[in-house]
């Protein structure tokens, strides 16, 4: 089952950023640079893993809970700045 979470975290990076790569075929709305693929990828990937790692290591399941928690909060933050940062 371990196993099976990071092989489908690894699939769902790339299947995410397909939606604005689409999306780009039909709205001049999204304008992605390679650059914004990259940092969404990775951080997509590092959020999927430190959930993953979260998972692994604590025991209890409202500390597991939390620490999902706590990933995605983080996840949400930086997102939240580089679009503020980027107008």
């Amino acid at each position: 089952m371990k196993n099976l979470r990071l092989i489908l975290i690894l699939l769902a990076v790339p299947a995410l950023l397909l939606i604005p790569f689409v999306a780009m075929r039909f709205t001049n709305d999204v304008v992605w640079t390679p650059l914004d693929f990259i940092v969404m990828g990775v951080m997509l990937l590092v959020t999927g893993l430190g959930i993953e790692i979260a998972l692994r290591i604590v025991r209890v399941t409202w500390m597991k809970a939390a620490a999902v928690a706590a990933v995605l909060f983080c996840f949400v933050m930086v997102w939240g700045a580089l679009v503020h940062m980027g107008g």
